[in-house]
Protein backbone atom coordinates (compact mmCIF):
# COMPACT_ATOMS: atom_id res chain seq x y z
CA UNK A 1 0.00 0.00 0.00
CA UNK A 2 2.89 2.79 0.52
CA UNK A 3 5.14 1.62 -2.16
CA UNK A 4 4.82 5.33 -3.47
CA UNK A 5 3.47 7.77 -1.95
CA UNK A 6 2.06 11.06 -3.43
CA UNK A 7 2.42 13.85 -0.52
CA UNK A 8 0.72 17.76 -1.33
CA UNK A 9 2.41 20.37 0.68
CA UNK A 10 1.98 24.00 0.54
CA UNK A 11 3.96 25.79 2.77
CA UNK A 12 1.37 24.96 6.33
CA UNK A 13 1.68 23.58 9.27
CA UNK A 14 -0.43 20.28 8.79
CA UNK A 15 1.16 19.74 5.62
CA UNK A 16 4.99 19.74 7.08
CA UNK A 17 3.38 17.35 9.45
CA UNK A 18 2.04 15.02 6.65
CA UNK A 19 5.24 14.98 5.16
CA UNK A 20 7.04 13.94 7.97
CA UNK A 21 4.28 11.00 9.04
CA UNK A 22 4.70 9.97 4.82
CA UNK A 23 8.52 10.07 5.59
CA UNK A 24 7.91 7.39 8.55
CA UNK A 25 5.48 5.63 5.95
CA UNK A 26 8.11 5.31 3.38
CA UNK A 27 10.71 4.28 5.98
CA UNK A 28 8.99 1.48 7.37
CA UNK A 29 7.46 -0.15 4.25
CA UNK A 30 10.72 1.23 1.76
CA UNK A 31 8.59 3.13 -0.17
CA UNK A 32 9.22 5.84 -2.08
CA UNK A 33 8.00 9.61 -1.86
CA UNK A 34 6.62 11.84 -4.39
CA UNK A 35 6.01 15.22 -3.17
CA UNK A 36 4.23 18.43 -4.80
CA UNK A 37 2.96 21.53 -4.57
CA UNK A 38 0.19 23.00 -6.83
CA UNK A 39 -0.14 26.46 -7.64
CA UNK A 40 -3.13 28.10 -8.45
CA UNK A 41 -2.29 30.39 -11.42
CA UNK A 42 -4.04 33.88 -11.98
CA UNK A 43 -6.00 34.37 -15.53
CA UNK A 44 -8.72 36.86 -16.83
CA UNK A 45 -11.49 34.82 -16.10
CA UNK A 46 -10.72 34.54 -12.40
CA UNK A 47 -11.15 38.16 -11.56
CA UNK A 48 -14.35 39.07 -10.44
CA UNK A 49 -14.02 42.43 -9.76
CA UNK A 50 -11.12 44.31 -10.99
CA UNK A 51 -9.68 42.96 -14.89
CA UNK A 52 -5.79 43.35 -14.54
CA UNK A 53 -3.55 43.47 -17.50
CA UNK A 54 -1.59 40.56 -18.91
CA UNK A 55 1.86 42.11 -17.57
CA UNK A 56 0.22 42.06 -14.34
CA UNK A 57 -1.43 38.50 -14.15
CA UNK A 58 2.32 37.46 -15.67
CA UNK A 59 3.91 39.07 -12.75
CA UNK A 60 1.68 37.36 -10.06
CA UNK A 61 1.96 33.94 -11.66
CA UNK A 62 5.97 34.21 -12.02
CA UNK A 63 5.52 35.01 -8.08
CA UNK A 64 3.43 31.88 -7.16
CA UNK A 65 6.21 30.04 -9.30
CA UNK A 66 8.47 31.25 -6.96
CA UNK A 67 6.72 30.88 -3.91
CA UNK A 68 5.79 27.27 -5.14
CA UNK A 69 9.44 26.47 -5.49
CA UNK A 70 10.34 27.66 -2.43
CA UNK A 71 8.36 25.60 -0.40
CA UNK A 72 9.37 22.28 -2.44
CA UNK A 73 13.12 23.52 -1.19
CA UNK A 74 11.77 23.17 2.60
CA UNK A 75 10.34 20.09 1.69
CA UNK A 76 13.94 19.01 0.04
CA UNK A 77 15.56 20.57 3.18
CA UNK A 78 13.33 18.32 5.58
CA UNK A 79 13.83 15.25 3.84
CA UNK A 80 17.45 15.32 3.40
CA UNK A 81 17.63 12.28 5.58
CA UNK A 82 15.82 10.24 3.70
CA UNK A 83 17.43 7.41 2.11
CA UNK A 84 14.63 5.93 -0.14
CA UNK A 85 13.57 7.35 -3.55
CA UNK A 86 12.08 10.62 -3.59
CA UNK A 87 11.03 13.33 -6.10
CA UNK A 88 9.55 17.17 -6.20
CA UNK A 89 7.12 18.27 -8.98
CA UNK A 90 5.88 21.79 -9.11
CA UNK A 91 2.24 21.06 -10.82
CA UNK A 92 0.02 23.73 -11.99
CA UNK A 93 -3.91 24.22 -11.54
CA UNK A 94 -6.35 23.04 -9.30
CA UNK A 95 -5.19 21.52 -5.99
CA UNK A 96 -7.53 18.73 -5.52
CA UNK A 97 -7.74 17.74 -9.53
CA UNK A 98 -4.11 18.22 -9.51
CA UNK A 99 -3.64 15.77 -6.60
CA UNK A 100 -5.93 13.62 -8.35
CA UNK A 101 -4.40 13.39 -11.62
CA UNK A 102 -1.12 12.81 -10.70
CA UNK A 103 -1.75 10.10 -8.14
CA UNK A 104 -3.33 8.72 -11.12
CA UNK A 105 -0.32 9.55 -13.69
CA UNK A 106 2.68 8.84 -11.48
CA UNK A 107 0.78 4.91 -10.54
CA UNK A 108 0.62 6.50 -6.66
CA UNK A 109 -0.43 3.64 -4.08
CA UNK A 110 -1.51 5.97 -1.34
CA UNK A 111 -1.79 10.10 -0.60
CA UNK A 112 -0.97 11.53 2.49
CA UNK A 113 -2.11 15.33 3.18
CA UNK A 114 -2.53 17.70 5.70
CA UNK A 115 -6.29 18.39 7.24
CA UNK A 116 -5.87 22.08 6.03
CA UNK A 117 -3.81 23.57 4.32
CA UNK A 118 -3.50 28.00 3.21
CA UNK A 119 -6.33 28.32 1.15
CA UNK A 120 -8.38 30.39 3.68
CA UNK A 121 -11.91 31.75 2.96
CA UNK A 122 -12.07 29.83 -0.03
CA UNK A 123 -12.12 26.83 1.74
CA UNK A 124 -14.35 27.76 3.86
CA UNK A 125 -16.83 27.82 0.30
CA UNK A 126 -15.58 25.55 -1.44
CA UNK A 127 -14.64 22.64 0.52
CA UNK A 128 -10.81 21.69 1.66
CA UNK A 129 -8.26 20.32 -0.56
CA UNK A 130 -8.05 17.08 1.47
CA UNK A 131 -12.01 16.22 1.48
CA UNK A 132 -12.24 16.37 -1.97
CA UNK A 133 -9.34 14.20 -2.09
CA UNK A 134 -9.97 11.83 0.47
CA UNK A 135 -13.76 11.40 -1.39
CA UNK A 136 -12.07 10.64 -5.08
CA UNK A 137 -9.34 9.05 -4.68
CA UNK A 138 -9.10 5.33 -5.88
CA UNK A 139 -6.50 4.87 -3.56
CA UNK A 140 -6.11 5.18 0.29
CA UNK A 141 -5.93 8.50 1.74
CA UNK A 142 -4.22 9.71 5.25
CA UNK A 143 -5.63 13.08 6.11
CA UNK A 144 -2.83 14.50 8.71
CA UNK A 145 -3.65 17.12 11.61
Amino acid sequence: MFEKILVPVDGSETSWRALAEAKELAEAFNGELLVINVIQPYNNSAMLVVPLDQATINQGNNELTKIGNGVLDTAKEKLKDFKGKKDFDLEVGHPSERVLAVCKEKKCTAIVIGSRGLSGIAEFFLGSVSSKVSQYADVPVLIVK
